[in-house]
């Protein structure tokens, strides 16, 4: 488990919400995926919600927005590979330290941002994560 998810935001930086005991059981279960996926990898928000069984896309990018600073955020991604909008250069820091595969932006595309290439990226769930590369069950 990663630090302190209670506070849901950056240590040493204001709540975005009042603190409570615990999270709801089910963002601590996104928190928890998110935290699985290797580095260089990433799931998109529909992946995280499938792998789970439960929930959706959008249920998945609540949790990140009020929760995910606690874990490894840039890698739970938009399924057309597109940069987190306002997150863009501290994710494409970590894609970078990372080796996460990209695509390079098309010059006539807006801030000349390169995606994600989500083909080579994504990760299953299964192969190349931690552990013995068996499925983890949350």
């Amino acid at each position: 488990m990663s630090e302190d998810r209670t506070s849901g935001g950056r240590p040493g930086a204001a709540p975005a919400h009042p603190v409570t005991a615990e999270l709801p059981v089910y963002a601590e279960r996104v928190l928890d995926v998110a935290d699985l996926i290797p580095p260089g990898r990433v799931m998109t928000y529909g992946d995280v919600a499938e792998w789970l069984g439960d929930g959706g896309p959008r249920q998945v990018g609540r949790v990140m927005a009020l929760y995910g600073s606690a874990v490894p955020w840039w890698r739970v991604v938009r399924s057309d590979g597109a940069l987190l909008p306002g997150h863009e250069l501290r994710a494409l820091d970590h894609y970078r330290e990372e080796g996460t595969p990209l695509r390079e932006a098309a010059r006539g595309a807006e801030g000349h941002l390169p995606r994600l290439d989500m083909k080579r990226a994504r990760w299953d769930g299964v192969t190349g994560g931690p552990g013995t590369g068996d499925k983890a069950h949350i």
